[in-house]
C-alpha cells in the first residue's frame, strides 16, 4: 500500500506540476498587479497574455480570435481534474509525512502554522 501511495503521489505531482506552476505564477502576478483588462484583446505584453488564460480561460492568440465566441468547458474540466489531483497529491504528501516521521508534533505545528500565518497576515493587513 505504501509503494502505491508513493507512486501515486509521485506521478500526480509530476503530471500537474507544470500547470500548477503556471497557475501559481499567474495568480501571483494578479495579486501584485490587480489591473483587470476589460477585454482579452487589450493584452499586449507576454504577462498580460498568459494572464488571460488564468482569468478568461482562452488561448491568448490575439487579433480577431478574441472576438470569436469560445467555450472553455474542456479547459475548465482540466482545471477541475488538476484541482482534485492536487488535493489528492497534497493529502498523500501529508499522509506520507505522518507515516515517515517519528515525532509528529513538528508536522502538526507546521500544518497549524500554514493555517494560522495566512489568517494572521490577512488580519494584520486590514489596516486601521
Amino acid at each position: 500500500m505504501m509503494k502505491w501511495t508513493r507512486r501515486t503521489h509521485l506521478y500526480l505531482g509530476c503530471f500537474f506540476t507544470p500547470m500548477l506552476l503556471f497557475y501559481i505564477l499567474t495568480g501571483w502576478y494578479q495579486t501584485i498587479n490587480p489591473e483587470r483588462l476589460k477585454h482579452p484583446s487589450e493584452a499586449e505584453s507576454f504577462l498580460q497574455k498568459v494572464r488571460t488564460v488564468h482569468v478568461d480561460q482562452i488561448y491568448p492568440a490575439g487579433g480577431d480570435e478574441f472576438d470569436k465566441p469560445t467555450s472553455p468547458k474542456l479547459f475548465q474540466f482540466l482545471v477541475v481534474v488538476m484541482s482534485l489531483a492536487a488535493t489528492v497529491t497534497i493529502g498523500l504528501g501529508v499522509f506520507l509525512a505522518f507515516k515517515t516521521l517519528k515525532s509528529k508534533w513538528p508536522l502538526w505545528a507546521t500544518l497549524a502554522g500554514g493555517i494560522l500565518v495566512p489568517i494572521l497576515m490577512l488580519w494584520l493587513g486590514r489596516g486601521g
